[in-house]
């Protein structure tokens, strides 16, 4: 017998050779595997999302072990300086643009607050002078307020005539001090970027 029908021989002995009842079982579901831990990673910050907890890492930041960013904190700082006509409370145009400035700032740094001081030239009455001040301030948080700063923010002091910077009985001294002045400083965390070998230098 030439090996071809020997082979043959063997399949067809296989396939005819009767079955026993323990070769016999009956067909089971492959079973689903049951995830539990999320092992997605949203952010793509090599932190699976079952570990991550800060999940809105901005791409190429430098991360913790958690998924979180290292943060390096910054300080800025605004001054405000507005003056005033003589008797009034008006604020001019000119200085319009300082308070929607301010306003910005202080929208980039929720967590500050501002304190307006007013002030009056030594001219008149000191009690109409304190009010004088004290309003001035007022139309300030109010420029401030519709500039859409919040108004839980924004504290008004009058000085009237006292503590004033220029002490001088002249005319420009009096316009120097018909002023309302503010400084904020703002505190923000800027995300510290991770160096890559892919990391280019901005010419």
């Amino acid at each position: 017998m030439n090996k071809s029908l020997l082979t043959l021989a063997i399949v067809a002995g296989i396939v005819t050779a009767p079955l026993n009842a323990e070769d016999v079982y009956e067909y089971i579901d492959t079973p689903t595997p049951e995830q539990i831990d999320d092992l997605l990673d949203d952010d793509n910050d090599g932190v699976i999302n079952a570990r991550d907890l800060c999940p809105q890492t901005p791409l190429m930041a430098e991360i913790d072990n958690e998924g979180c960013g290292t943060y390096v904190k910054t300080e800025q700082e605004l001054s405000l300086h507005i003056l005033f006509a003589n008797d009034s409370d008006k604020i001019q145009s000119d200085f319009l643009a300082q308070i929607r400035e301010m306003a910005e700032f202080l929208k980039t740094y929720p967590s500050t607050s501002i304190e307006l001081q007013g002030y009056a030239s030594k001219v008149g009455n000191p009690d109409y002078n304190m009010q004088l001040s004290e309003r001035r301030a007022t139309s300030v948080e109010d420029a401030l307020i519709g500039n859409g700063v919040e108004s839980d923010r924004v504290r008004i002091v009058g000085y009237g005539d006292t503590h004033l910077d220029a002490g001088g009985i002249d005319e420009i001294s009096h316009a120097m001090n018909r002023k309302v002045v503010a400084t904020v400083v703002g505190h923000k965390g800027s995300v510290k970027e991770e160096w890559t070998i892919f990391t280019k230098i901005k010419k």
